[in-house]
């Protein structure tokens, strides 16, 4: 890009400063992001297998109680906004008049700091895709958005023009946020009507990524493109598979099969041409990382990888994968051209296969049940999982946690809507759904044993060669889940859960309690006529 209208897009958005780095290679980045100059989280540490190491502060995690989207005219009708009714949606309004002041608080930031800009496509669909413009002051988050988005040839950055904006910066935070009725002093805030973001006070790299996830959560449904919280992967005979699952249900990990060829992760559209990668890299978390169980992921930190939040030696370089001291949710960031299997451009045809990795911390749900079109919406707007004791500040034992279209966290519009767009392609490209528990069986947490990676592994071939609707099945109680009685390479008495309780009533006891959340949580969705109809292709009490 041209040097004189990058410093005039910057004087529009009222920064004014010399310096400013644009779309660095990585080796740059790599010089910048380790000056022994830096302080703070912006300095990195160059690890011994050549990956660069950062940290993340207090915010280990995204800040779903700082996020806001701002409520005006072009969105008040159409975004799922947290209230009394919708209380799992972080979609919080915002005014106009406050996004002003916080833009402002952060564009007086940035004069006269030295800026990194990135530009980069979200979406490997060229009919689909969003060029987006990343501001910052901090080399590695720089480098983060090069590895996580998908970066433009020196042809296309000649003519870039960004159609989402974000500012990022870490140090800034609202000294007015009580005045402002917000959450705290850090902000995490979308207006679509300027078609902007703003991020300030937290440094987890996190935000960046998901933020743009809500982004196209917001424009492709309004195009009739399905957006989905999954990761995607493809066989040498073009078979599309996709996975959805909240963070710890091993979508990163199943999906990354050296017998197939990686699509993506974490982010997909679905649209008339078939699947597609929002990103251009790969976020995975890394605590307890085994090379011989996830030989992949762990071949991919290397040089050019960012790590957030691991464990070193600062002699020696090497890390600890499995030191939890500053978080659970250790992170590494890559391109995808670490895997040494991906598909790039990453883009794949029509999913014959949907799957739902659940983490059922209970010993309930069975290691795979095969769904009906209605069970399997019902199953999409419910997101189960479980969080395990230690995940988060002040959980002690697991409990069962719902996230809708398991992503609700980026969902800005409602849930139903990501759902029908879901099953109408399901049905139009004859796709099938399965539920897939990667937790516990014969008893929960802490009595019972989490099921092996292998078996998992075992239960997707067999959903990917179609052998698993080859057999007979088993129908659970309360949950009415069709469980089949045989997988190939499998213990026939792990398939239905209940057999592996040693006490009967306590696993019925304790379905029947689950069964009640699962009920419970989906209250909150039928004030809307449509969803209100699944409530029969879910558990019964």
């Amino acid at each position: 890009m041209n040097s004189d209208k990058l410093f005039n897009d910057l004087i529009d958005l009222g920064i004014k400063t010399s310096k400013v780095h644009y779309n660095l290679s990585y080796e740059e980045l790599f010089e910048h992001e380790t000056r022994p100059d830096l302080k703070d989280y912006a300095k990195g540490f160059v690890t011994k297998c050549g990956a660069v190491a950062v940290d993340t502060g207090i915010f280990t995690g995204r800040s779903p109680k700082d996020k806001y989207v701002v409520y005006d005219d072009t969105t008040k009708d159409v975004v799922w906004w947290k209230n009394e009714i919708n209380k799992t949606s972080d979609n919080k309004p915002m005014s106009p008049t406050v996004w002003t002041e916080l833009k402002q608080l952060v564009v007086n930031y940035f004069c006269d700091k030295e800026l990194y800009v990135m530009d980069a496509f979200v979406g490997a669909s060229e009919k689909h895709r969003l060029p987006i413009r990343v501001i910052t002051d901090i080399a590695w988050a720089a480098h983060f958005v090069k590895n996580m988005f998908i970066v433009p040839t020196e042809e296309e950055l000649k003519n870039f023009e960004p159609q989402f904006i974000m500012l990022h910066a870490p140090r800034v935070t609202n000294p007015n946020w009580l005045e402002h009725k917000l959450n705290s002093e850090v902000f995490v805030t979308f207006n679509f009507t300027d078609k902007m973001a703003l991020v300030g006070g937290t440094w987890y790299g996190g935000e960046i990524k998901k933020g743009f996830f809500s982004v196209m959560n917001y424009y492709l449904p309004l195009k009739n493109v399905a957006s989905m919280h999954c990761s995607a992967n493809m066989g040498k005979d073009g078979d599309t598979a996709i996975f959805f699952g909240l963070s710890g249900t091993g979508k990163t990990t199943l999906s990354a099969d050296p017998k197939r060829f990686l699509i993506g992760d974490d982010e997909h559209g679905w649209n008339e041409e078939g699947i597609f990668n929002f990103e251009g890299g790969c976020y995975a978390k890394c605590i307890n990382l085994d090379p011989k169980k996830e030989p992949q992921i762990y071949q991919a930190i290397r040089r050019n990888t960012i790590l957030e939040n691991v464990v070193y030696n600062p002699e020696t370089g090497e890390i600890d994968f499995s030191d939890a001291s500053k978080t659970e949710n250790t992170r590494a960031s890559y391109p995808l051209s670490h895997i040494p299997n991906a598909i790039i451009p990453s883009i794949g045809p029509h999913p014959k296969n949907i799957i739902f990795l659940t983490a059922d911390a209970f010993g309930i749900l069975p290691p795979v049940a095969v769904l009906s079109p209605e069970e399997a919406m019902y199953y999409f707007i419910s997101g189960y999982t479980a969080k395990l004791a230690g995940t988060e500040r002040g959980i002690i034992e697991p409990i069962p946690t719902f996230s809708a279209a398991f992503g609700a966290a980026f969902l800005t519009l409602p849930p139903i809507i990501y759902a029908r767009l879901l099953a109408d392609k399901m049905q139009k490209h004859n796709a099938h759904a399965y539920l897939v528990n990667t937790g516990w069986i014969g008893g929960p947490y802490g009595i019972g044993n989490r099921i092996d990676i292998d078996v998992s592994r075992k239960i997707i071939h067999a959903i990917l060669d179609g052998s698993i609707l080859q057999t007979n099945y088993d129908i659970m109680p309360f949950f009415n889940l069709k469980i089949p009685k045989h997988i190939e390479g499998i213990d026939d008495n792990i398939l239905n859960p209940r057999y592996t309780w040693e006490d009967k009533e306590a696993y019925d006891k304790q379905a029947q309690t689950l069964a009640k959340a699962f009920v419970d949580n989906f209250q909150s969705f039928t004030t809307d006529d449509e969803t209100k109809e699944l409530i029969d292709f879910g558990p019964k009490i």
